[in-house]
């Protein structure tokens, strides 16, 4: 029984890419980068992390995770550029590591995108609520919000909607996907920056003292939670077998992301918290909710818009990854394959964005997700790590691969990634671990049943 049989370089290299449309550069992955990270982090999660954590350094909690991201993203970009395939870090792994562990961690990655997509729309929801409200239209209450009998909801309509419109728009092409996501980019972008040069003169010097108020463990704890907010980036290597010339452009538009939003979370997270005092903080839009501290209304109300933007294009970056996930682990076998038949038309597979689409739009609308987007942080934090020690177990045993980019300094710069995604986990409560763990362990029971048995690489080692 080979657990830990690994699929050969010349099948990941030389897969079946003739089903899927070569149709995007570097400008095109660099958009859908920012579209995945510039969403719920900034314009939800930065408050709560600055009032209950870390203060007015916030600042070194988005350093910190930037840092453990940057690290991580070199090594993705190694990854990506060697073996240009769907999948992400589940087929880097099937590479270095064998088929359990890439089984593991494409479970696990199922895991980040499905939550990481349900949490953002709740957030989403609750964003278009409010912009309705601004217009005099309320929906009924039990249309507002997943099953709570203390507030009479019973399903949450809006994040139904934009769910199930997103996985249309993605079963309609992937040059129709990014050409929407670039749109909403700019949007966002453009709402980002408009506050930091508005808000940049109301900032008062003495909000940012005491600077360090819950001490260098409430950064940390901090740069745990703000993790999330860099989520995302990840999600470019999905669409390899979509890239013109993903040698050259996967790097380009996983590196140059990342380091837009990382500039982009350092300054907002300073006027963010000398506008206001950190312990006033703890609210659900604590970017709009800083204008409204210095009666700037109207860009507050745009600000709105452009959080709405924001989330909607992590949502369609997370569903993508997600469904590029499943085609892949599907063309191995390890899940139906039916999941990896593609359109002959939109060159995009359809059954899987459905399946995907339903299935998130049943959590979001019907289950309380406050608790879960932890899960996403610990999942994603794994999948940096393995994909950290990948980059040092492949350069070991194939050190002649053609590479178009190449990680630094190696093992040192892989190992620190490891090490500090090792760090953030380890600061992530027990709850968080006790969920992760149960998740892993029914991905485990799957593989056994199904995965195992109708593996390709078991089927070939038969004949």
């Amino acid at each position: 029984m080979d657990l830990f049989r690994k699929k050969p370089l010349a099948a990941p290299q030389g897969a079946n890419t003739d089903n899927l449309s070569k149709t995007l550069g570097a400008l095109d992955l660099t958009a859908l980068g920012v579209g995945a990270i510039i969403g719920t982090g900034i314009f939800v999660m930065t408050g709560v992390a600055a009032a209950e954590h870390a203060g007015p350094a916030l600042v070194l909690s988005f350093i910190i995770a930037g840092f453990a991201c940057v690290l991580s993203a070199l090594c993705y970009s190694e990854f990506a550029s060697t073996i240009p395939v769907s999948g992400s870090a589940y087929a880097y792994s099937y590479v270095a590591f064998g088929e359990l562990l890439a089984w593991i961690l494409g479970w696990d990655l199922v895991l980040e995108y499905g939550v990481a997509a349900a949490a953002v729309s709740s957030g989403w929801s609750g964003y278009f609520q409010g912009l309705l409200e601004g217009f005099g239209l309320h929906l009924p209450t039990v249309l507002t919000g997943a099953y709570d009998a203390d507030k009479g909801t019973i399903v949450n309509l809006p994040a139904i909607v934009i769910i199930l419109l997103i996985s249309f728009l993605l079963t309609r092409g992937v040059k129709e996907t990014a050409r929407f996501n670039a749109i909403m980019v700019v949007i966002k972008l453009s709402v980002v920056l408009l506050f930091i040069f508005t808000g940049i003169f109301y900032v008062k010097p003495e909000n940012w003292t005491p600077f360090m108020p819950f001490g260098f463990h409430g950064v940390v704890n901090g740069a745990a939670t703000v993790f999330f907010a860099y989520i995302g980036f990840d999600a470019i290597s999905t669409a390899a077998e979509e890239v013109k010339r993903p040698q050259r452009d996967l790097p380009i538009g996983i590196i140059s992301s990342l380091a837009i939003c990382t500039v982009l979370y350092i300054a907002v997270s300073l006027i963010l918290t000398g506008i206001v005092p950190y312990q006033n903080l703890n609210v659900s839009d604590p970017v709009s909710f800083a204008l409204r501290f210095v009666d700037q209304n109207m860009i507050a109300g745009l600000i709105s818009v452009g959080a709405i933007a924001g989330m909607t294009t992590v949502l369609l970056v997370m569903l993508f990854g997600q469904t590029r996930l499943l085609f892949a682990i599907s063309r191995d076998g390890l899940l139906p394959r039916s999941l990896s038949k593609v359109n002959s038309k939109t060159h995009t597979p359809v059954r899987s964005t459905w399946m995907v689409g339903g299935i998130v739009a049943v959590l979001t609308g019907f289950v309380p997700l406050d608790r879960l987007a932890n899960l996403t942080s610990i999942g994603t934090l794994f999948a940096f790590l393995i994909v950290s020690l990948g980059v040092i177990s492949l350069r070991a045993s194939n050190p002649e691969l053609k590479r178009g980019f190449k990680v630094p300094w190696v093992p040192l710069i892989p190992l620190l990634s490891a090490a500090a995604c090792g760090y953030l986990m380890y600061n992530l409560g027990s709850e968080t671990w006790i969920g992760f763990m149960i998740w892993l362990a029914v991905g485990l029971v799957i593989y056994a049943l199904y995965g195992y048995r109708n593996s390709k690489l078991n089927n070939n080692s038969k004949k």
